[in-house]
C-alpha cells in the first residue's frame, strides 16, 4: 500500500516483512497516536497565545480564569518561563508574566532601582493606602526602617511568643477539644485565619478580637479583608476602565470594595482612638507584656524617620492594615496547604512527629533545631506559595536576561506560584511533596537562592517578619500533631481561589481525634 511504502521510506528500520509486520503496523499507530495526543494536548494551551484582531489574547484569558493558576504553569513552560500577554488596545492589560529566576534576580535585587510597585499597582490596591506593600522610594525606605527596628526588637519578639502561646492554650486547644468530643467536621483554613487574625490584631493593636471561638463568629474586619483580595485580583483581569466604571456606579466587586475601604477607616479609626487614649492614660510606660506595634509606631522618633508622622491617621490606618495583611493570611493559608499536603504524605506526618520527640519532648524550647518540619513548610509554601503573583514596573526601559525587552511603566507579572512548578527550575519531580529536596546531607536545611524560593520575597524587599512566621507555623504544627490526629473529610474539591492571595477556594473541611499519647 502506498502508505505503507511512505512510512517504510521515511523510516527503513521500523518496518519489516513478514511475521512481524502487524507488530510494526501495532507500533506504528501507537507512535502516531501518540504524536497527535502531544499536538492536540499542546494546541490546548496555544490557543491562549493567539493574538486575535482588537481583543487580542483576551478571550483565552477570560476561558481559563477559573483555573488560572495551573494554566499560567503550562504557559510558562510552553514559552521557556516568561510569556507576554497582549490586551486589547487601550485596555491597559498588556504584561509580561516570567517565572524564570534569572529575571526575578535581576527585577528584585540586581537592578532593584529601576523597578517599582509603580502607580498602577498603588491604583488597583488604593483600599490599602500607603502601606510598606505598596509604597516606593524615600517613604518605603523609611517605612521599612521604622517596621525593622520594631519587629528586632527584644521586648516585641518576647510578647509575640507569649501571644501565640497563649491564644494556643486558650482558643486553638478548646475549639479543637470542642469538635474532637463533638466529633464534627471543621473548616481548618477558617480555624486557621481565625487563629492568626486575633494574634495579629493583639500584636498591632494589644486588643483580642477573639474570632477563635466555639460561636466561630464572624468579625467584620476579617470579612472586608477577605472582600478586598477577591476585588484586587478582579482588577487585574478587567480592562482598566471597566473596573473603573464599576467603581463609579458601585456595582458588583468594586460596590464590595468601598464597603471594605469603608469597614477600615472606622475599625481603624477605633483603634487609633483608643490607643491614644490608652498610651495617654499611661504615659508611655510598658504594661510589662511588651510594647505593641500601633503603640510602638505612635511613638516614633520623627527625626529619625523621615516622611514618617506618627500623628496622621492615615498613616497609621494604612499601617496597620499593611501589618494585618502580613501576618493574618500569609501563616494561616501556609498551614491550611500544609495540613492537606500532610493528609497525602502521612510518612512526612510520622517524620515531623519523631522530630518533635527526639529535639522537643513535650516542649517548645528547641523550635530552631525542627528542621525536617521547617523544611516541609518551605515544601509546602513552594508549592503553595501565600502570595501567588507580585508585580513591577520599569521606570526606564530594559533588557532581562531571558532577552526580552521592558518598556518604561510596562507590567511585570512575577508568576509565584509557577515559578514552585518550574522543571527546569525544581527538576522533573516539580509537583512533588518533597521536604527531603530542603535537607543536607549533614542533616541541616539546604539554602535555595530567593530568587528560586520566593515565598518571602528577595532583594531588599525580603520579608521583615520570615523569623517570626516560621516560629508561628512551628508552634502551630507542633501543638496540633502532638494533641491530634487530622483526617481530612474525603470528596471534598481541594483548589486555590482566584485571588491574590493563594487560600483554599472551598475551605479545608476536617475532623480531629485526640491522639491516645495525649
Amino acid at each position: 500500500m502506498p502508505s505503507i511504502n511512505l512510512f517504510e521510506d521515511s523510516f527503513p528500520g521500523l518496518v519489516s516483512h513478514g511475521p512481524t509486520r502487524s507488530a510494526s503496523k501495532t507500533l506504528f499507530t501507537i507512535l502516531c497516536f501518540l504524536i497527535l495526543h502531544y499536538l492536540l494536548f499542546k494546541k490546548r494551551y496555544v490557543r491562549f497565545l493567539r493574538n486575535l484582531p482588537v481583543l487580542r489574547m483576551l478571550p483565552g484569558l477570560l476561558m481559563t480564569l477559573h483555573r488560572i493558576h495551573d494554566f499560567t504553569v503550562k504557559i510558562l513552560e510552553f514559552s521557556g518561563m516568561t510569556f507576554l500577554f497582549k490586551g486589547p488596545p487601550f485596555a491597559g492589560m498588556d504584561m509580561l508574566l516570567t517565572a524564570d529566576p534569572d529575571n526575578i534576580h535581576h527585577i528584585m535585587s540586581s537592578n532593584f532601582s529601576n523597578y517599582i510597585k509603580g502607580p498602577g499597582l498603588q491604583e488597583i490596591f488604593d483600599v490599602f493606602g500607603d502601606g510598606i506593600f505598596t509604597t516606593d522610594s524615600e517613604m518605603w525606605k523609611n517605612l521599612r526602617k521604622s517596621i525593622q527596628s520594631m519587629l528586632h526588637h527584644q521586648e516585641f519578639q518576647r510578647f509575640s511568643m507569649s501571644t501565640m502561646t497563649s491564644k494556643l492554650k486558650s482558643g486553638l486547644v478548646p475549639l479543637l477539644n470542642h469538635f474532637a468530643e463533638e466529633g464534627t467536621a471543621v473548616d481548618l483554613q477558617d480555624v486557621f485565619g481565625r487563629l492568626t487574625f486575633d494574634t495579629t490584631l493583639i500584636l498591632i493593636t494589644g486588643s483580642d478580637p477573639r474570632s477563635l471561638s466555639i460561636e466561630l463568629h464572624e468579625d467584620e474586619l476579617a470579612k472586608a479583608l477577605d472582600d478586598t483580595g477577591k476585588g484586587i485580583l478582579s482588577r487585574h483581569v478587567k480592562p482598566r476602565f471597566l473596573w473603573k466604571m464599576q467603581n463609579w456606579m458601585g456595582l458588583g466587586q468594586e460596590k464590595k470594595m468601598s464597603q471594605a475601604s469603608a469597614t477600615f477607616d472606622r475599625v481603624c479609626s477605633k483603634y487609633i482612638s483608643a490607643k491614644r487614649e490608652e498610651i495617654l492614660r499611661s504615659q508611655g510606660v510598658l504594661n510589662g507584656e511588651g510594647e505593641d506595634l500601633l503603640t510602638s509606631f505612635m511613638k516614633l522618633d520623627t527625626t529619625k524617620y523621615k516622611f514618617l508622622n506618627p500623628s496622621d491617621d492615615k498613616l497609621l490606618r494604612d499601617t496597620i492594615l499593611a501589618f494585618i495583611i502580613a501576618g493574618r493570611d500569609t501563616v494561616a493559608f501556609t498551614l491550611s496547604w500544609f495540613f492537606w499536603l500532610l493528609s497525602v504524605n502521612p510518612h512526612v506526618v510520622a517524620n515531623i512527629r519523631q522530630e518533635i520527640i527526639d529535639t522537643t519532648g513535650n516542649g517548645q524550647e528547641n523550635l530552631d533545631k525542627l528542621v525536617y518540619l521547617q523544611g516541609a513548610l518551605f515544601e509546602a509554601m513552594r508549592l503553595y506559595p501565600p502570595v501567588s503573583f507580585g508585580r513591577k514596573s520599569p521606570v526606564k526601559s530594559d533588557v532581562l536576561p531571558s532577552g526580552h525587552k521592558v518598556d518604561a511603566n510596562s507590567k511585570i507579572i512575577i508568576c509565584l506560584y509557577a515559578l514552585g512548578r518550574m522543571r527546569a527550575v525544581w527538576g522533573k519531580d516539580a509537583f512533588k511533596f518533597k521536604p527531603e529536596r530542603w535537607i543536607t546531607e549533614n542533616g541541616g536545611l539546604k539554602h535555595e537562592p530567593s530568587s528560586k524560593f520566593l515565598a518571602f520575597n528577595t532583594g531588599p524587599r525580603t520579608c521583615l517578619g520570615k523569623h517570626l512566621a516560621i516560629t508561628q507555623m512551628k508552634m502551630v504544627v507542633v501543638e496540633i500533631l502532638q494533641k491530634y490526629d487530622v483526617e481530612v473529610i474525603k470528596g471534598q474539591k481541594i483548589e486555590p481561589v482566584l485571588g491574590f492571595m493563594l487560600s483554599m477556594k472551598h475551605g479545608l473541611r476536617v475532623k480531629v481525634a485526640k491522639r491516645c499519647s495525649s
